[in-house]
């Protein structure tokens, strides 16, 4: 199943405004993709393994192809066109 991955970290301000956005995501595409939160903080060997080095970093990651990477706060609508455009996912 294609996923979204948020790299963010508990004090990150921009961060925290994607938490509601993601949450209203992952319920309206229940089932057609997964999104997953890495706490870089938590998890620094996973962040560098990904090649992190600002936050908050989007994976985007298509069931085939190629992922791809965003940076920075997205507005629910640009999210929405990067699941269509990035996952191949149309929009519930």
């Amino acid at each position: 199943m294609p996923c979204v991955i948020d790299f963010y970290a508990e004090w990150c301000q921009p961060c925290k405004l994607l938490v509601p956005v993601l949450d209203e995501l992952a319920e309206e595409y229940a089932g057609k993709i997964n999104i997953y939160k890495v706490d870089t903080g938590a998890e620094p060997e996973l962040a560098a393994a990904f090649g992190i080095r600002s936050i908050p970093t989007m994976l985007f990651v298509p069931k085939e192809g190629k992922p791809q990477m965003t940076t920075g706060v997205m507005p629910k609508g640009a999210i929405k066109k990067a699941i269509k455009d990035m996952l191949g996912v149309e929009e519930p």
